[in-house]
């Protein structure tokens, strides 16, 4: 399994052996917008899911602290994400994520797609007592990089996303809101336009309240050719 170390404002560090990875989809705050993206992806082949929100299993393997992500072919992309870590005692962490996925096979099955490639989470976090109670204020931003070119991709606040305290419950009504769990939470918003299929991708999560950002970035690499 993966293990993942977070280091704290105060300087502290937390390490979890991670045994549990649930991404979740669909996952905005206005579930008639849901719908419509729903409506949107039906049309260019991605079967919807029979329930919003979506929570879909992920091998706890690809919960990554890395900076750089492997690929099979070029289309893939990540997405903007918070993520809830439960650490030891219970203690609930929020970082930021980015969930890499394989945009060709998503068309097949979403579950499948986000089993395709990791989430790459930040080595920092903030405790979510400390910031829960401004958590909506919290910015979310993304850019790609192609070649020597950053754009950012996507920039909002957590208040268009279902909250950390919505999938604590839900978390806790199925018996998994225990240590090692990590939740993903679903995604913003891409700018139009803006081309996800990139070298390489930054998300940052940031608390105006402080100044504070907690940031990742990873490389795109694409693997060799196959032989055979």
């Amino acid at each position: 399994m993966a293990v993942l170390t977070f280091e704290l404002p105060d300087g502290s560090t937390r390490e979890v052996d991670v045994v549990q990875v649930l991404n979740a989809g669909y996952a905005g705050r206005s579930q008639e917008d849901v719908a419509a993206h729903v409506a949107e992806l039906a049309e260019l082949g991605v079967p919807g899911p029979s329930v919003t929100p979506a929570l879909y299993p992920v091998s706890p393997y690809l919960a990554q602290q890395t900076d750089r992500v492997q690929v099979q072919h070029g289309r893939t992309s990540g997405e903007a994400e918070w993520a809830l870590v439960v650490a030891d005692g219970g203690e609930l962490l929020l970082t930021a994520a980015c969930d890499h996925t394989d945009r060709d096979l998503e068309v097949h099955g979403v579950a499948w797609s986000k089993n395709a490639g990791p989430d790459v989470l930040a080595r920092r976090a903030w405790r979510l007592a400390d910031v829960e109670s401004r958590v909506d204020e919290l910015t979310l931003r993304a850019w790609v990089t192609h070649g020597d070119t950053r754009t950012e991709i996507q920039s909002g606040t957590l208040a268009e996303l279902l909250t950390p305290a919505y999938w604590v419950d839900v978390l806790r009504s199925r018996g998994t809101l225990t240590p090692g769990t990590v939740l993903i939470s679903g995604t913003i918003p891409m700018t139009p336009g803006v081309d996800q299929f990139a070298d390489g991708w930054s998300v940052e999560l940031g608390d105006p309240a402080t100044g504070d950002a907690i940031r990742l970035d990873y490389d795109v690499q694409p693997m060799p050719a196959p032989i055979g």
